[in-house]
């Protein structure tokens, strides 16, 4: 390579510490504790996060709502709601931090954490070069699990995606190699016990709710060592389940599958690797009605959690209409939450209400459209 930018022998060393690090990494997934039992807990701490942009907008309106449908809870002490305020773009640009250690100390005293939309800085924003902070927190509280639903009963339709959160291109996004001016390197990464993990929690998921069928999603005829990897040790589990229906379909094929409204409806269950869930869940939430009609739940052994899947919107807040901001996605994850703590008839009383204010209001995002606040009212009417 002509003395380029890293030598063959620097790019070794380099390899074998990622090579290393992600070793361990594997092993102490192996040592990961069991989930949380919510019903042995004398108090749940929900911690909230309202994040940036549209942020604080629709994060008060959840509140109002879980305010009136926690009343009991949070008057005996059962649950608390705690507000974590340090998860800003100008907070984190002014410490430095991703995620600002003294907010990280404050997340981890929490058991469930409700988030809204953070910014993450790009390359044209002048800031500092920040990671993004839910992959940041995804790493720290190992939140392997991301399940999002979509629900279009009308269609036939009711999904429920569980995309492996850690690993993938994303465990080693911002640690690729710029090689020399012409050849630049990422990884991708599979370990046994972080796909298994994954592909448990959706036959569980699946076993527990009366679920028929898991599909595999990969691309494991070319990428054959890691999706190869995850295709195996997916059906390897599926063993352990012989009352569910097990399939695999590549990516690409599933994309259109999702298109396709002679199929599409059979689906119920899907795990898919970190990119491609990333790329199929936001296809899945726009045949729903758009991303900022669905929630999203990121789930460990420890540590839940819960967010909006869209971004914090600063045409927006630019243009002086932040209060028009959807809350329905928040709230969506606010659902999520209840099921996940076995607050399943609350759960369902917000789902119905939300489907309500959506069908009654324009939630459009613009000068034209029903406000935050409107949305909220109809949602507590009909509560």
């Amino acid at each position: 390579m002509n003395n380029n930018l890293i030598q063959n022998e620097e790019f070794l060393k380099i390899f074998e510490a990622l090579v290393k690090e992600q070793a361990e990494r594997a092993e102490k997934i192996k040592e990961s504790a069991s989930f949380v039992d919510y019903n042995s807990l004398d108090k749940i701490i929900i911690g909230t996060l309202p994040g940036d942009g549209i942020g604080p907008v629709i994060m008060d309106k959840v509140l109002e709502v879980l305010n009136v449908l926690l009343k009991d809870e949070l008057a005996s002490g059962r649950i608390e709601i705690r507000s974590i305020e340090g998860l800003t773009l100008e907070n984190r640009v002014a410490t430095g931090e991703t995620v600002p250690a003294d907010t990280l100390t404050a997340i981890k005293e929490c058991h469930l954490l409700l988030k809204g939309p953070t910014t993450t800085p790009d390359k044209n924003s002048g800031l500092p070069n920040l990671e993004s902070a839910n992959v940041k927190l995804r790493k720290e509280l190992d939140l392997f699990a991301n399940v999002r639903p979509v629900s279009i009963p009308e269609k036939g339709i009711d999904w429920t995606f569980y995309r492996e959160n850690t690993e993938g291109e994303y465990s080693l996004g911002s640690k690729g190699i710029v090689i020399s001016d012409d050849l630049s390197i990422d990884f991708k990464v599979t370990t046994t016990a972080g796909t298994e993990r994954i592909a448990r929690a959706a036959f569980e998921f699946a076993k527990a709710n009366g679920k028929k069928r898991v599909s595999i999603v990969t691309k494991a005829n070319i990428m054959k060592k890691t999706d190869g990897k995850f295709l195996d040790l997916a059906y390897n589990v599926a063993k352990d389940y012989p009352e569910i229906r097990t399939d695999d379909w590549y990516v690409d094929i599933m994309a259109a599958n999702l298109v396709n409204e002679d199929i599409r409806s059979d689906f119920q269950v899907f795990v898919l690797p970190n990119l491609y869930g990333d790329i199929i869940t936001d296809e899945a939430a726009q045949i729903q009605g758009g991303v900022g009609t669905a929630g999203s739940a990121n789930i460990g052994s420890r540590y839940a959690l819960f967010e909006a899947i869209h971004g914090s919107a600063p045409r927006m807040v630019a243009e002086g209409i932040a209060d028009r901001a959807n809350p329905a996605s928040i709230m969506k994850a606010a659902v999520m939450m209840l099921r996940h703590i076995g607050m399943t008839d609350k759960a369902d009383r917000l789902d119905v209400a939300l489907d309500k204010a959506s069908d009654a209001l324009n939630m459009s995002g613009t000068a034209e459209g029903n406000t935050a606040a409107e949305f909220t009212a109809v949602v507590l009417e009909n509560l």
